[in-house]
């Protein structure tokens, strides 16, 4: 199935440079990339809406602790159902809530380095107390490769 034509060249240059094998896993690991975008915008958009809109902010550092896990699950879902249909397309053959929660199990130790390293920066205070979107970068960014092997070998197995 195509992809479009920039991503199927994308994955004929990766196939080209690194072998079949390699190249696909490549171009799958920065599909998933792409889904971890999406998801950190997912992220930031509730984590913003919980600390100012609801005003968790005044909290001081307990607010952006606790803000954070709505948002990662909300981020959770999105990126479970983009890699379902995009990133690993084809690994359709269970019922969607068992495969969202192997997926939300499978990828709970990269949450945790996740969050470990969004706690760590917000610690740290500035720029990431103003400015908590590097914060959520930060963390994601640590817990991408622990997921995508999970989510490759535990929730997605075969695609």
């Amino acid at each position: 199935m195509s992809d479009g034509f920039l991503l199927d060249w994308v994955n004929g240059l990766l196939t080209r440079l690194l072998g079949a094998r390699l190249g696909g896993l490549a171009y799958q690991f920065g599909k998933f990339g792409l889904v971890g975008v999406v998801g950190m915008l997912v992220d930031s958009a509730v984590l913003y809406a919980l600390l100012f809109g609801a005003g968790l902010e005044t909290h001081e550092e307990w607010g952006f602790l606790v803000a954070r896990i709505p948002s990662f699950l909300a981020a959770a879902t999105a990126t479970w159902a983009l890699n379902r249909s995009f990133t690993f397309r084809g690994a359709h053959d269970e019922p969607l809530h068992r495969q969202w929660a192997k997926f939300i199990a499978a990828n709970s130790v990269g949450g945790v380095v996740n969050y470990i390293a969004y706690a760590g920066c917000i610690a740290f205070d500035e720029p990431f107390t103003t400015h908590p979107i590097l914060a959520v970068a930060v963390g994601s960014l640590a817990g991408m490769v622990f997921n995508f092997t999970a989510s490759k070998k535990m929730v997605f197995k075969g695609v």
